[in-house]
């Protein structure tokens, strides 16, 4: 199925943090196409947020908007189930789906008994979705991504041009990126100079796998604060959700490095008491506000500064200071497309000067 791919610039995650229930995607899937936002992004919990069915909600209640996991995982679907899905997807949305893969967080991959995805278990698994996307039947396989008698899409017809994302930050992985997927989707809270290393990354490695730099999306990810930035939004958006990062282990290290950032002031993050006092809840889940007023003064300034707040002009410029950086769009994190509406409206006035 052939489809005309628009430029796409501003997008959001539905159901970002703990909605009450997963049926608010609802409205704002419908909100983010009236408002004007070009691309929506579904994180997966295991929770109420299962990937498969949010995606097709979101398909089924919009006409216009991007569709994309961001992400789920590669292990936790048989293969021949997750190309269905995709494909189905596909075919629902007209196009506009994108199947988003990441590696995993170890401690929710240790709880189902499988591990963190490795490099070349991505890239296998990316060979073989667009092998069954074309119509092929694969017998034998035996390659990282595991080893399978036959894997088939039962329609030997199918010639599906399926895009798929990643998401990534280290070098590794943003060289695969660039090399054998569609989009990219970085992360919250990186610094300038992050961001650009990213870019230059994926870039590079498209150019040596002879491919099209040009044509990967490259997608920031830049919390946005809109309106009064008071203590507690910012508590809740910001503090809660970058502690809650920090606190995963693997996964706060390696946004560490990924910034440049002073292990030691990870490792007292993690050693305070009242940190260690979560356990395994996650901090954005169970936090009371007394809790996130200490877990603020535990992170630098220059820790939460990566992010856009402020009136809807300031964080229009932020974002459009993100694509400046080399970003081809920006995933405006932790607001809803109601909370976007005036930026969005900012954005497109400046856009148009």
């Amino acid at each position: 199925m052939a489809t005309e791919r628009a430029r796409r610039e501003l997008g959001f995650y539905t159901l970002a943090g703990h909605p009450e229930s997963p049926r608010d995607l609802v409205h704002e899937i419908r909100r983010a196409e009236d408002v004007g936002l070009d691309a929506a992004f579904i994180g997966e919990r295991w929770n109420v947020k299962e990937a498969a069915t949010l995606s097709g909600a979101a398909g089924a209640v919009s006409e216009s908007i991007a569709i994309a996991t961001a992400a789920t995982n590669y292990s936790t679907r048989h293969p021949v189930i997750t190309g269905s899905y995709a494909t189905t997807m596909h075919r629902l949305t007209g196009g506009r789906f994108t199947l988003g893969l990441g590696r995993g967080i170890k401690p929710l991959m240790d709880m189902l008994g499988l591990p963190v995805a490795t490099i070349s278990q991505l890239e296998d698994f990316a060979g073989l979705m667009r092998r069954m996307w074309r119509g092929e039947t694969i017998v034998g396989h035996d390659g990282p991504a595991g080893r399978y008698d036959v894997l088939r899409l039962l329609d030997p017809s199918f010639d599906e041009d399926i895009r798929l994302g990643l998401t990534a930050w280290g070098p590794k992985t943003c060289a695969l990126a660039g090399r054998a997927f569609d989009q990219v989707v970085l992360h919250t809270f990186f610094t300038d100079e992050a961001l650009e290393r990213c870019v230059t990354d994926i870039r590079t490695a498209a150019e040596r796998a002879d491919r099209n730099p040009d044509e990967i999306e490259i997608w920031s990810v830049f919390a946005t604060v809109t309106g009064d930035v008071d203590s507690a939004v910012l508590l809740r958006k910001v503090t809660a959700r970058l502690a809650t990062y920090l606190q995963l282990p693997g996964y706060g290290e390696g946004l560490v490095a990924a910034n440049g950032w002073d292990s030691a002031v990870l490792h007292r993050f993690r050693t305070d008491p009242v940190v260690e006092s979560f356990g395994r809840e996650m901090i954005d889940q169970t936090a009371t506000p007394d809790q996130l007023e200490h877990i603020a003064g535990l992170l630098p300034p220059e820790w939460t500064a990566p992010a856009a707040y402020g009136s809807a002009e300031d964080c229009a410029g932020a974002v459009r200071g993100q694509l400046d950086l080399g970003a081809t769009g920006v995933i405006m994190h932790g607001a809803t497309p109601d909370e976007l509406a005036p930026v969005v409206e900012a954005y497109r006035t400046v856009a148009a000067e």
